[in-house]
């Protein structure tokens, strides 16, 4: 049971990756403090759409990390999962033309050998899979790796799970960080007082940039928006995750620039889900017609069968997004005891447990299960010089 104001590791941000590294520490024997400016999964895990994919992955440490979490979600889904709506319904990815296909076809040739499984379907076999889909596309494939969880429950569980280890300070502001004669970290300080750790873990998702700096040190996220449509309750007319081939082209692009590709999805609830789109507009939350117009074009196109379908709501997020589409996880060389975990982008749901697990051992002192080099906190750059 934690007391007062002192823990072994803090955690700012109660988000699905800030939850899995408290999850995952506290399993490790460890106290944990977890502290958010607002309430669990207020920022970007609410408003995620739960994919854990493998699909949209090229081979490369983010696919480790994404086979890992894959396994690890399976692991967890019969203790916390079974109550966040897990659902291992796959992925399929199709093509309107051949050219798409040949595209698909390398793409998943370089993913088996990294361990993905990647099924081919021809075109008269999609409708096996996909009854509502479009006629005359060319074809797909299938990833039965792809699953699902709904992120905000799933943020919530985890916490739960962690037990006692873990408490939770939410609606604080981390306003500095508390360090020690040479630089090394003591705690944190907010509005409400002083807490004290030897460690910081930096999961604050679009934010982290902003908490880094109150490090001293440059971690260069920004937020990447997207909106998504929440349809009126359907029968189940889309089985799996299905999304156009243009998606993977997408989300790797470091455009600023608007993209939208179709992705869509039904959930056990009964709404469908309906993406995706991409633009950094910094945190500005305003409603962009053109983008919900071409994502119900693009949805429909997909499969007409949503065409006449109601859209009840809808709602945007910002993805935490670094140059190089890779997260920053571990140490961070440039100050002692401050860890970071967070730059998922779009796909911090899907890699949190592997997240939090590499988060545990860096704290821990065990053995990471992927190697750390290209995630490394300080690849955008040296920390800048200190005040003397």
């Amino acid at each position: 049971m934690l007391k007062g104001n002192t823990s072994d590791v803090i955690v700012v941000g109660a988000g699905v990756v800030g939850a899995a590294c408290a999850y995952y520490t506290a399993q490790a024997g460890l106290t944990v403090t977890v502290i958010d400016r607002g309430p669990v999964a207020g920022g970007t895990t609410g408003a995620g759409e739960g994919n854990l994919l493998v699909s949209d992955k090229e081979p490369g440490t983010e696919l480790e990390l994404a086979l890992l979490s894959v396994r690890l979600w399976r692991e967890l889904h019969e203790g916390i999962a079974s109550a966040v709506e897990y659902e291992a319904k796959g992925g399929l990815v199709v093509a309107s033309a051949e050219s798409g296909m040949a595209a698909l076809r390398a793409f998943a040739a370089g993913q088996r050998a990294a361990g993905v499984a990647a099924e081919e379907v021809p075109a008269d076999g999609l409708g096996e899979l996909e009854p509502h889909l479009a006629p005359g596309l060319a074809g797909g494939f299938h990833y039965p790796q792809d699953a699902q969880v709904q992120p905000a429950l799933a943020a919530a569980h985890l916490l739960r799970a962690a037990g006692e280890r873990v408490r939770l300070r939410l609606g604080e502001e981390v306003t500095g960080l508390l360090t020690g004669a040479d630089g090394e970290v003591r705690g944190v300080r907010t509005a409400k007082g002083e807490v004290h750790a030897p460690y910081v873990v930096n999961a604050a998702g679009t934010w982290g940039g902003d908490l880094a700096r109150l490090a001293g040190v440059e971690l260069p996220v920004l937020p990447r928006r997207g909106f998504v449509l929440v349809t009126e309750p359907l029968p189940r007319v889309v089985r799996h995750k299905v999304y156009a081939a243009d998606y993977v082209a997408d989300v790797a692009s470091g455009s600023a620039a608007l993209q939208t590709s179709a992705v869509v999805e039904g959930t056990p609830a009964g709404p469908v889900l309906v993406g995706a789109s991409r633009e950094r507009v910094g945190f500005d939350r305003s409603l962009s017609t053109e983008v919900l117009r071409r994502l119900a074009l693009g949805a429909a196109a997909l499969f007409p069968v949503l065409a006449g379908v109601r859209v009840m709501r809808t709602y945007a997020g910002f993805r935490p997004y670094l140059p190089d589409h890779l997260p920053a996880i571990g140490p961070d060389p440039r100050v002692p005891g401050l860890l970071h975990a967070c730059g998922h982008e779009g796909a911090g749901i899907g890699l949190a447990p592997a997240t939090g697990l590499v988060v545990a051992r860096c704290l821990t002192g065990g053995e990471p299960p992927v190697g750390l080099a290209p995630l490394d906190p300080a690849r955008f750059g040296p920390a800048p010089p200190r005040a003397v």
